[in-house]
């Protein structure tokens, strides 16, 4: 196996041990990981609160080790997969990997389960650490970009074109965030944005239209009627934690202010008027105006009627749909001054230390995740963006679209959307520095510019750390 520099390691990986902390006490990932099974499990406990429906779904995974062991290993490459997915996600992560290894006798994948991203990027860490990696890795957005600046992910180029795997395939705007000096370094599998949750039931009834505002003012402008039809506890819109990754979902929210995290180089940008703006807005809708608050997990919240709307991944499309006893719809986000959404989810990488047998064996299982068929079963069962052209074009996927026309909003936005400031993505601990930042405004009602400000001095201490890296590692 290849050393490891145990100094670029611990700099480019420290943001994700200290995400991971936060996980480990009962956090999400940002695309609904344990948020999907948080869902599900508030829809089997009913009126249970959000807090001990998500840490039930946090502990609850796929009977994976049941399903590798019926199969015959002997003679076969194995591939050891570490995933992300548990619930109704991680049954179907494990169905494909059951799919692949009857098809063809060659190769076995092992799916384990790490937990959400963050406990996924911990263990990788570790792994990393005692040189005992595992093969094929599910990477979140943020994790992916720690692990490639520390050079321990393979660039995948060659395997793909040996393999036959087409790179062109798949959507543009998920593939090239995966793609850096040239080179495609994480192939999208699990990718989504945020997109717009709300009543059906609730709407119709307050006399509203049946679609999402198209401006948060507007969203504004319906409040009263939302929590009059809806009793004196109603809020029309959740929010949620630092853990659960408010960082993402309001990102769009600076944007369409006008706003930004930072700059391409890691300089703070957060305290700059614009974003302040949009931190002010958020401050006076949920304290001035009582329609916002902050939820332990918006999912559950919106599922058991707490809240009329909320924003939430893409990725708990399916859990949500089923739970919910109400009609639910959704739609873009709303815009401020203009639109503004980030891509999110996860996408797979391959260790640059997995033995060369291992690398090509785990590309023929990407290879097999990319069929039309495994991509819209995929997104069928989760919710997740199709992640590549031929299975969104495809006839089955279309006609999903038609009967199911909730799923086909986060494919219609996507060329709207952006990847995300490098504050979130590269420097360390920046998602939870600005989430908890978010949390005293949503919480404290502290002004948004003394918070930003606080927020954009620690974004530029915790810079220096990789500024000096990403002149070796590129980020293009």
């Amino acid at each position: 196996m290849s050393k490891i520099n145990r100094r670029k390691f611990l700099v480019a990986s420290s943001g994700a041990l200290s995400a991971a902390v936060l996980a480990a006490c009962g956090g999400v990932g940002s695309t609904g990981t344990a948020s999907t099974a948080a869902s599900e499990a508030a829809s089997a406990a009913g009126s249970a609160s959000a807090s001990t429906a998500a840490s039930a779904a946090n502990s609850a995974a796929p009977s994976q080790a049941a399903s590798a062991a019926a199969v015959d290993t002997a003679g076969r490459t194995r591939v050891v997969f570490w995933s992300s997915w548990g619930g109704k996600n991680g049954e179907g992560v494990q169905k494909l990997v059951d799919d692949f290894n009857a098809s063809q006798s060659n190769i076995v994948v092992e799916n384990q389960f790490q937990g959400t991203y963050e406990e996924t990027a911990q263990k990788l860490a570790a792994a990393l650490a005692a040189q005992q990696v595992p093969d094929l890795v599910t990477m979140s957005e943020v994790t992916w970009n720690r692990f490639y600046l520390n050079q321990t992910v393979q660039a995948l180029d060659d395997y793909m074109a040996k393999a036959n795997l087409d790179p062109t395939d798949y959507v543009e705007p998920l593939i090239k965030e995966g793609t850096r000096q040239g080179k495609i370094w994480w192939v999208p599998f699990a990718r989504s944005t945020p997109i717009f949750y709300y009543n059906r039931d609730l709407f119709q009834k307050a006399g509203l239209p049946d679609r999402g505002p198209e401006t948060w003012d507007e969203l504004r402008e319906w409040g009263p009627a939302l929590m009059k039809v809806g009793g004196p506890d109603m809020k029309v819109f959740a929010y949620t934690t630092a853990k659960n990754y408010n960082a993402w979902h309001f990102h769009g929210n600076v944007w369409q202010w006008g706003g930004a995290y930072s700059d391409k180089e890691l300089n703070a940008l957060i305290d700059e008027p614009n974003a302040v703006a949009a931190g002010e807005w958020l401050r006076k809708f949920v304290h001035e105006d009582k329609m916002g608050y902050m939820a332990d997990d918006q999912s559950v919240d919106f599922i058991n009627g707490v809240c009329a709307t909320t924003t939430q991944s893409t990725g708990s499309l399916g859990g949500i749909a089923t739970s919910a006893k109400f009609q639910v719809g959704t739609a873009f986000l709303p815009q401020g001054k203009q639109f503004g959404c980030p891509t999110g989810g996860a996408g797979l990488g391959i260790m640059a230390a997995a033995p060369e047998e291992q690398k090509q064996a785990a590309v023929e299982f990407l290879k097999f995740l990319a069929q039309p068929e495994n991509v819209v079963y995929w997104s069928k069962h989760s919710g997740y963006m199709p992640a590549t052209n031929s299975a969104r074009d495809s006839q089955g996927m279309q006609d999903y679209f038609k009967e199911n026309p909730n799923y086909r909003v986060a494919v219609e936005q996507l060329p709207k959307t952006q990847a995300q400031d490098t504050a979130r993505l590269i420097i360390p601990n920046g998602d939870q520095t600005i989430g908890t930042g978010l949390e005293r405004i949503l919480a404290n009602n502290e002004p948004a510019d003394k918070v930003f400000a606080e927020v954009a001095a620690q974004l530029e201490r915790d810079a220096q750390e990789v500024k000096d890296q990403i002149q070796s590692v590129p980020l293009a």
